[in-house]
């Protein structure tokens, strides 16, 4: 009988049912995870696709929903399939990302706006006021760790998407993703009480 190694599993557990392997991703058989890859990892995507419209955040997705499944193998199946549960999964988590990357873009044009000049009709008072909320905008982005800062006055200053921030930094989308929130909640905490979120 042929050997099966973690990278060529055997055609007995390539012919496993879905609620078989994840019994197996019960006990950490990573190799049960590898099939469930090969057998859904491009509906996942695909689906991912179709909502973020941008393809490495579907390869982002995608990784997350197979590392949520290896996490939490104890998915009930009322059917024989995984793949309710998986286009459930996937489609909430593309549509949570699409909210937080909503919310991002809304705090960073509110913090645009702070920067823009005064309009030719503004009053003393709305002159002073836009002078006082930019002088604070500046003073909290001061206050950032150097990268948050960074990627943050590239997104606003040069309008660069998270994918172009990542390319010219030569750092991968994720930690781009990571710098651009963690920047933007400390930024707001920094904030809170001076301008209106």
């Amino acid at each position: 009988m042929e050997s099966s190694s973690p990278d060529n599993p055997s055609p007995e557990k390539l012919s496993l049912t879905d609620a078989e392997l994840l019994h197996a991703l019960k006990s950490k058989q990573a190799w049960a995870l590898g099939i469930l890859y090969d057998r859904y990892g491009g509906l996942v995507y695909g689906i991912g696709l179709k909502v973020l419209q941008n393809p490495q955040e579907a390869e982002d997705l995608t990784q997350e929903i197979f590392l949520a499944i290896w996490r939490n193998a104890t998915i009930n199946l009322n059917t024989s399939s995984l793949l309710p549960y998986l286009v459930k999964m996937t489609r909430s988590r593309a549509i949570d990302k699409l909210r937080v990357r909503s919310r991002n873009i809304n705090l960073l044009q509110r913090i645009g706006q702070t920067f823009t000049a005064e309009s030719p009709t503004s009053t003393p008072f709305e002159a002073a006021s836009l002078t006082e909320r930019s002088k604070y905008v500046r003073d909290a982005l001061a206050q950032l760790p150097e990268q948050q800062r960074q990627v943050l006055e590239m997104a606003y200053d040069q309008g660069l998407s998270q994918s172009k921030i990542a390319q010219q930094l030569n750092k991968p989308l994720g930690t781009v993703k990571t710098l651009t929130r963690q920047g933007l909640l400390t930024l707001k905490q920094i904030l809170k009480g001076y301008i209106d979120w």
